[in-house]
């Protein structure tokens, strides 16, 4: 059963922000889908297992964004 975790980010407000964060974390293993909602400020990211937070929040460093709090 596939795990969906949510994150609020901070810094992205348009697509290209949306699509390269979300390059970024498809990169990491085990991530099967990442989508960007600009208007709620969240990414949701689902994978095959939970994920770990530092592992994420330094993927989306790496594309220049930071991620906020996890919900």
């Amino acid at each position: 059963m596939p795990t969906i975790t949510v994150f609020t980010f901070n810094g992205m407000s348009c697509g290209h922000c949306g699509r390269t964060v979300t390059a970024g974390l498809n990169a990491l293993p085990g991530i099967t889908g990442v989508s960007a909602d600009m208007q709620a400020g969240r990414i949701i990211i689902e994978s095959a297992q939970p994920l770990d937070d530092d592992q994420v929040r330094a993927a989306a460093t790496s594309a220049g964004f930071a991620l906020g709090d996890r919900l």
